[in-house]
């Protein structure tokens, strides 16, 4: 206040006071300290760059003070200053609010970090960042590939591939049919086999084949650039070290979670802490024991052999399932009741919820350490979601050989009829006459089996009943049961919030288990159901409103705390892990299986990757497309490849250990 531009008349005096005089007395002070070190220096020995620094403070403190000492102008043009630096830093700071503010769901996270602690909200985060990678691949997709064909490609009924046969256009408006992803949800832009192979299409001669190809190669890679990314950054805020190894000093000093919010949940944080000292107690007592060493070998050898014969019973029911799934195809829809439709997906469903529940059971007879145990049961759930994955993709390979052989029969029946209708037609004609152009509808038109079209279904398919099922389950499991303890405890034998039942655990690593795996569905089928990523990111935005509200209202913390940054770790290794192995049999589609004759943007072709060939040849001058071939040249593109492996693997490498620890390791090794 004192800084202000006074009125004309007022004094000196009036405006500062005792707070001028202070300004005046350090300004003199100042002065005094700088001639001294200015004088007492030597200047042969000082450099020219100590003098440069001494003018520079002293010239600093002057303009600080010289609006508060002047009058006039200057007083005026500093107090503009300072109110004009107050309004930089409040609109900095309201911008920062904004920008918080204009988060997805970043309130709602906040309120569940408050309420359950940092553990539970990574989920969420980890559910908001797939979301924002889904939503690059959809605008990739939506914008390069489903928009350009819906404004410029030929509308629906001018070709057989987008048109409705004629057996089936009463049904293909039924909601039963479209549910199944039938009828005209298989004859539009949904699919990959609506789509024309024209070179271009519309005015601006768009190359709708080559920008298919290119968008899904984008995809991928970009999906790979992405996770890496988000792990080398993970890597480096993470603080190092082994968790198992100063454990009771971990459990001091890192087991309190600092975001919590909320009474109940702080006491229910502190009553886990004690439990969990007293666990390690006793743990770190009972390793003083000599147990029966056989006994245990045998209990977790037995543990195992049920495990493997759960893997295997899984691998032959999904096997079982998409063999009766071809049977049931081939038979009239109308007599097929809701299982058998929706038999195959119904079975991977379940087995992904009820498997865990056995290999928890199975790791009670080994006794390992719960942190052993735990990354055990992590990495079974993984094989069995992998491995029902893989058996659902050989599966579909048998069928997709049945569907080639089939269409070679099919091309040449085609051939067959189109050579009798034009003759049963022409011999129509009277004489020398001359009748209107052969035509046929669209409709009447046979076509062979889209192979493609099949694919994509099925994995659109198998994301429905995913969500479905995960939000069944939530509905009965965790909400049904909250209810039910919530109103029978006043009336009941024991209490049911502490004993059995109690409320249910968020499940922190099963739930994003499950989002990983249905992230690798979509990278796997969204090259032929350029849809998906859309598909996709409804069910994560549900998701995130669904699961946020039943954990709020049914669920409890997890007992187990886990150390963030290695968590995050574990879970982006694994889905880098499902993205390498999710676009390997997509990679292996595209390079050796012919694509359809009649159907996509492929169709004509022998491979699908001929498109760039053709586009090198028409519409690049040939020099450039001789060195565009060599640069494509597959033992060029490998070593590329590796490289570019080796690159990343040494990034996260280098990230992961500090510079110190490998210098000692060569040191180590030289000696």
């Amino acid at each position: 206040r004192d800084l202000m531009p006074h009125k004309r008349g007022e004094s000196d005096e009036e405006i500062g006071g005792k707070k001028l005089l202070n300004i005046k007395q350090l300004l003199s002070n100042d002065y005094e300290a700088v001639s001294n070190t200015v004088t007492v220096k030597v200047w042969g020995y000082s450099p020219e760059e100590d003098m440069i620094g001494v003018r520079r403070e002293a010239k600093k403190f002057v303009s600080e003070n010289e609006g508060a000492l002047g009058k006039g102008k200057g007083k005026k043009w500093f107090a503009f200053k300072m109110m004009m630096a107050k309004k930089w830093v409040k609109f900095l700071r309201d911008f920062e609010n904004f920008k918080a503010a204009c988060v997805p769901w970043e309130n709602k996270i906040k309120a569940i970090e408050s309420q359950f602690g940092s553990s539970v909200a990574s989920y969420f985060l980890f559910l908001r960042w797939m979301y924002g990678v889904n939503m690059v691949l959809f605008i990739l997709t939506f914008s390069l590939i489903m928009l350009p064909e819906y404004l410029w490609g030929l509308p629906y009924g001018s070709l057989p591939r987008k048109t409705v046969p004629r057996a089936e256009e009463a049904s293909a408006a039924n909601f039963g049919v479209l549910y199944d992803f039938n009828g005209l949800a298989q004859y539009s832009v949904l699919f990959y086999g609506y789509y024309d192979n024209k070179r271009t299409i519309g005015w601006l001669n768009f190359r709708l084949p080559l920008s298919y190809f290119l968008v899904g190669i984008m995809c991928i890679g970009y999906s790979f650039l992405v996770v890496l990314k988000a792990m080398t950054k993970n890597i480096g805020d993470d603080g190092g070290g082994d968790d198992n190894t100063f454990n009771f000093s971990w459990k001091v000093f890192c087991s309190w979670d600092y975001l919590i919010g909320n009474p109940e949940t702080a006491d229910n944080k502190f009553n886990s802490i004690t439990m969990n000292f007293k666990e390690a107690i006793i743990e770190e007592r009972a390793a003083q024991v000599e147990e029966n060493v056989h006994l245990i070998r045998f209990l977790r050898f037995l543990a195992n052999f049920f495990v493997f014969l759960t893997l295997g019973a899984s691998g032959y029911l999904i096997f079982w399932a998409v063999k009766r799934s071809q049977e049931f195809a081939q038979q009239d829809p109308d007599t097929l009741g809701w299982w058998e439709k929706n038999e195959m997906n119904m079975v991977m469903s379940l087995l992904g919820m009820f498997c865990p529940t056995l290999f928890d059971l199975f790791a009670e007879l080994e006794d390992y350490h719960p942190l052993i145990a735990l990354k055990w049961l992590l990495g079974r759930i993984f094989a069995l979601l992998l491995g029902n994955l893989y058996v659902f993709i050989l599966a579909l390979m048998d069928e997709i050989n049945n569907k080639i052989e089939e269409e070679k029969l099919v091309k040449a029946n085609i051939t067959l009829w189109e050579a009798n209708m034009i003759k049963a037609y022409n011999d129509s004609l009277s004489g020398n006459t001359t009748g209107p152009p052969f035509f046929v509808h669209p409709a009447d038109v046979p076509r062979g089996p889209c192979w493609e079209t099949m694919v994509g279904q099925e994995f659109v398919r198998l994301t429905v009943s995913d969500v479905l099922t995960t939000y069944v389950t939530i509905l009965i499991g965790d909400f049904l049961r909250a209810c039910f303890v919530r109103f029978c405890n006043y009336c009941w034998c024991w209490d049911l919030e502490y004993g059995y039942p109690s409320y249910t655990e968020f499940d922190i690593s099963g739930n994003v288990l499950a989002l990983i795996f249905n992230q690798g569905m979509i990278w796997m089928g969204s090259f032929f159901a350029p849809s998906l990523p859309g598909i996709n990111i409804l069910r994560l935005h549900t998701s995130m409103y669904f699961q946020c509200w039943a954990v709020m209202c049914c669920n409890v913390p997890e007992a187990r705390v886990f150390k963030a940054s290695r968590s995050n770790n574990f879970y982006l290794g694994m889905l880098l892990l499902i993205l390498f192995l999710s676009t390997m049999p997509v990679l292996y589609m595209i390079v050796s299986l012919p694509p359809s004759f009649d159907c996509g943007p492929f169709s004509g072709k022998n491979r699908m990757f001929e498109v760039i060939g053709e586009t090198l040849e028409h519409d690049f001058p040939s020099w450039m497309a001789k060195i565009l071939r060599q640069l494509s040249n597959p033992g060029l593109v490998i070593a590329v490849i590796l490289v570019m492996v080796y690159v990343f693997v040494l990034r996260i490498f280098l990230s992961l250990f500090p510079s110190r620890f490998i210098a000692d390791c060569m040191v180590a090794g030289a000696k």
